[in-house]
């Protein structure tokens, strides 16, 4: 007798039983031109025996849509996440769509299973930020194949094409640092967040530029490479800042970066602004608060969840399955506060 499924597994064991790919029965249940109409009825007629059609997620088997689009995000204490999960979800509530939440813990594989999740029909869409040690991408197109659209926002894959929301990083990145040497620094450290995502290296690539422009060298050692782990970041900063020629300057490329210097800097008694002085990208509410409060460059992440949802959701409507590449560019601002001001 033929079980009924249910869960993460229903593709799967309906493509076993039928002998073909999950991307077949994908496609058969959508009514997908590229598969046969022989074979559409056959995978259709299958997942009626099993049950398929009684699985609440598997809405696309009855009407092609679930009313669910999901926003797939590195992590959720960053406000800057927050505020684009509140953007998309003002477009999804105009459309009477659900909006689910996935955290991949700024993680390759836990990304790449939900992503691998997600296969089942539960979504129409997915909006996504990667994580940052994400290098390859199967697991997008996996997902795209099955005619899941995707749209990246702010940490996106230039390998593959769909809509892609980002700010203006590079000349944000060149105005950090030309906001730091007009206060006065001249050795100016990058904190990285990852070696591999396009937003980290579009930044230290204005954080360069600035640096030429203004005729100061540029220094190899100057760009400490962070991670995830908190702990090697406070240990990496903390070498930085203990030696003997120590840097004036902090162009921190995320907010946690700038958090952990601010906590350096107290445990060995380093003043801000006076002795060194810190810039972020950050979305932080209270970074006004802060003592000093911290001067940061602030995304409109509001908007580009507003602009990520919209474009998807424009697809859809149309019911295109595959975006075709767009760029889309907003403007980040600067916001001057007490760390990197010059004081009398």
């Amino acid at each position: 007798m033929l079980k009924r499924m249910n869960g993460t597994t229903n593709l799967k064991e309906l493509a076993k039983i039928l002998g073909v790919s999950i991307s077949t029965v994908s496609k058969s249940l959508r009514d997908s031109y590229e598969i046969g109409e022989g074979t559409r009825k056959r995978v259709k007629e299958m997942a009626e025996k099993m049950g398929y059609n009684r699985n609440p997620y598997a809405g696309h088997l009855r009407n092609h849509k679930s009313n669910t689009i999901a926003v797939v995000i590195p992590e959720i204490t960053n406000n800057f996440f927050i505020q684009i999960i509140k953007g998309a979800e003002t477009i999804s509530q105009q459309k009477d769509y659900h909006i689910l939440i996935y955290v991949s813990n700024d993680n390759y594989e836990q990304e790449a299973s939900i992503l691998k999740h997600l296969h089942n029909g539960r979504v129409d869409g997915v909006i996504m930020s990667l994580a940052s040690n994400t290098k390859t991408y199967d697991h997008i197109n996996d997902l795209i194949q099955v005619n899941i659209p995707v749209v990246f926002f702010d940490r996106i894959c230039h390998e593959i094409e769909t809509a892609k929301i980002t700010t203006n990083d590079f000349v944000s990145g060149f105005n950090a640092t030309e906001h730091l040497i007009q206060q006065g620094c001249r050795d100016i450290a990058y904190l990285s967040i990852s070696q591999v995502l396009s937003i980290d290296n579009k930044r230290k690539q204005g954080y360069l530029e600035a640096l030429s422009k203004y005729d100061i060298p540029f220094n190899p050692k100057r760009i400490i490479y962070c991670g995830n782990n908190a702990a090697d970041n406070l240990k990496k900063i903390k070498a930085l800042l203990k030696q003997k020629v120590k840097p004036d300057g902090i162009f921190a490329a995320v907010e946690k970066l700038a958090i952990s210097s601010y906590e350096v800097c107290n445990s060995l008694r380093i003043k801000i602004p006076d002795e060194i002085k810190i810039i972020c990208f950050s979305n932080l509410d209270t970074a006004s608060l802060l003592n000093p409060s911290l001067t940061t460059i602030t995304q409109p992440a509001f908007e580009i969840g507003k602009q990520a949802a919209t474009v998807l959701f424009k697809n859809l409507d149309k019911n295109k399955r595959f975006i075709p590449n767009e760029n889309i560019v907003l403007k980040s601002k600067l916001f001057t506060r007490e760390s990197t001001t010059v004081r009398n």
